[in-house]
């Protein structure tokens, strides 16, 4: 029996902004299919695995809405390449590498200059996920009625709370809680976070952009994957929600579940048990 998929995305203009920044992908990389639509889509988990990926853009001039597209699509596309070969990590962090490279290379045209894009991402192959993240758009994980923030935001904020400056509460009426450390294309380089997650049956994966983390709570998201039944429900409820509350961003929102041929949840295991950082992101000091 194989690893399954059931997964819907959904993005949504707000209610203040007048373009939407904000791209997503879902991809069989095996079947070559891909989930544009707001429905549901069932995968089987094949050889190359599946792609989940979600990018919230910035600049003027929709520079913001041509980066994020390109940081998606650039992504599935070295994802999708049939000559790499390599272990799960391996793979996303140098197709993300490739992507900034991408998105970089095409600030250089007039009127697209410091245009960028955050970058979270899950790949799901055989019985693991593999998770890169860039910027401070969010994945979590909802297991056995838990939920957990699998990603770590590369904000200013975040970055004050780390040191104790802040607490969380008041990260979260911060001044300054839309300032990010780093975005694809803004450097040539840029530190890829990247961890690996062991799978178990009946995970369920959201990945959004700040325009719904902003403004829902993850014991709020918990509780709506917990009780709105079907995927495609879950996501609608998550961006009414944000919307509800102002919708003063773009929001987008993956969520994915997972079943198939995966080990149950052994009694008093935690998600971070099965979780692995690869890499953290490493804030570069500043000049004095």
């Amino acid at each position: 029996m194989q690893v399954r998929l059931t997964v819907v995305g959904q993005t949504h203009v707000g209610l203040v902004r007048k373009s939407n920044e904000d791209a997503f992908v879902i991809a069989d990389l095996t079947g070559g299919n891909l989930l544009e639509e707001p429905q549901i889509a069932k995968f089987e988990v094949g050889q190359r695995g599946v792609l989940l990926a979600v990018s919230d853009g910035m600049g003027g001039h929709q520079a913001g809405e041509v980066a994020s597209a390109l940081v998606v699509e650039s992504l599935r596309r070295a994802m999708a390449q049939p000559s790499w070969t390599g272990s799960g990590d391996a793979l996303l962090q140098q197709a993300a590498l490739h992507a900034n490279r991408e998105v970089w290379i095409a600030a250089r045209a007039p009127g697209r200059e410091r245009m960028g894009a955050t970058l979270t991402a899950v790949f799901i192959h055989d019985r693991t996920a593999y998770i890169a993240e860039v910027g401070d758009s969010r994945a979590y994980l909802v297991r056995c009625g838990a939920i957990q923030q699998v990603t770590r935001d590369q904000s200013y904020v975040q970055l004050l709370v780390d040191a104790g400056t802040l607490t969380p509460e008041e990260a979260k009426a911060s001044g300054v809680s839309n300032v990010i450390l780093q975005a694809m294309g803004i450097s040539k380089d840029v530190q890829v976070a990247m961890g690996q997650l062991a799978l178990r049956q009946r995970d369920c994966f959201v990945l959004c952009s700040d325009g719904l983390s902003g403004l829902v709570t993850a014991d709020e998201i918990r509780e709506l994957v917990l009780t709105s039944g079907a995927l495609d429900a879950v996501c609608s409820r998550l961006v009414e929600l944000a919307l509800s509350r102002g919708g003063t961003d773009n929001i987008t929102v993956i969520v994915a579940g997972v079943s198939g041929d995966l080990p149950v949840l052994v009694e008093g295991e935690s998600i971070s048990d099965t979780l692995v950082v690869v890499q953290e992101f490493q804030p570069r000091p500043t000049a004095a």
